[in-house]
């Protein structure tokens, strides 16, 4: 990709040949739904080699596709109070124990109840700016429901210092889980790349082709009838990881509704049973190693009694 004057242009090679114009531009870029690269299609936005092409257009080796993406119209993100378990808290950095349910940041048509709401509100408005208006404080994120340990940035220098730590791999970070099968092994890694689905873009896969590195430890706590209580600990922090990872091996997370196939759990559960427990990284300003760790939900401790 190159931006020239705020035009994105790419050139096809020869592993996206052959491909429809909207399918191949909603895959290079993630940040742009399939269905808005249609709409710029049909108001004639995007060119193939100079030329304004629909969306069944079907790109070739060495085309140039250019287009501007129009600016995105950002809405106020309000603050609200909502209580927040603060595991964590000094003038640089917070870290906060997130409940089942909540989304970490705003999105299209999801603008209030978020993690950015609450600590907008908590921190009076100081938090790093680096993520724009929409993610203000968020380095890194989990899924909605996934439970446990976020840090957020209250300024700017601490942003940035830790997300170095997040990009050299250093920070700490161990989740608990509970998938289906019985794990024979003690502990074991999963080193495959993860990137998104071929064909369905709301979904992440092991993708030899297009995915990013990405590795997973993880170790048996205890094994049930059925079930393997496990640790995980992330190497890399690539989108739904732990969940990608483990259903690679055949071990999807329990309640997972979007990479377990066709298991159906026999538990009333709001998603998957995955926990961000501990989180450890080194305090951008102290330079000390702090480390905090998120109590297990009691939907996952009750889970563990019924096993």
């Amino acid at each position: 990709m190159i931006q020239d004057s705020g035009q994105l242009c790419f050139q096809i090679n020869e592993d996206m040949g052959d491909e429809r114009i909207d399918k191949c531009l909603s895959v290079l870029i993630d940040s742009l739904s399939r269905s808005y690269i249609q709409k710029l299609l049909k108001d004639e936005k995007i060119t193939v080699n100079g030329i304004v092409v629909k969306a069944n257009y079907k790109v070739k080796v060495d085309d140039e596709i250019r287009f501007d993406v129009p600016p995105a119209e950002e809405p106020d993100i309000l603050p609200e109070d909502i209580p927040l378990d603060i595991l964590y808290e000094d003038a640089d950095v917070l870290v906060v124990n997130k409940p089942k349910g909540m989304v970490v940041h705003p999105a299209a048509g999801h603008y209030n109840n978020t993690l950015v709401n609450a600590v907008m509100f908590h921190c009076h408005g100081e938090l790093s700016g680096i993520n724009g208006v929409m993610r203000p404080g968020i380095v890194h994120r989990i899924d909605r429901d996934t439970t446990g340990s976020v840090i957020i940035c209250k300024n700017d220098f601490s942003h940035n210092h830790i997300a170095c730590q997040l990009k050299e791999h250093s920070i700490v970070r161990k989740y608990h889980a509970i998938c289906y099968g019985v794990i024979k092994e003690e502990e074991g890694s999963v080193n495959a790349p993860v990137g998104r689905h071929p064909t369905d873009r709301k979904r992440m896969a092991v993708n030899e082709k297009n995915g990013k590195y990405a590795v997973t430890h993880y170790k048996v706590l205890k094994r049930f009838n059925g079930y393997t209580y496990i640790e995980c600990m992330l190497e890399t922090g690539r989108t739904h990881q732990i969940r990608v990872h483990m259903a690679s091996i055949g071990h999807p997370l329990l309640g997972d509704e979007v990479y377990a196939g066709n298991r159906k759990s026999p538990f009333k559960l709001e998603g998957q049973c995955l926990h961000a427990k501990t989180l450890g990284f080194v305090h951008p300003r102290s330079l000390k190693y702090i480390e905090t760790n998120a109590p297990l939900p009691d939907y996952f401790t009750h889970l563990l009694e019924i096993l």
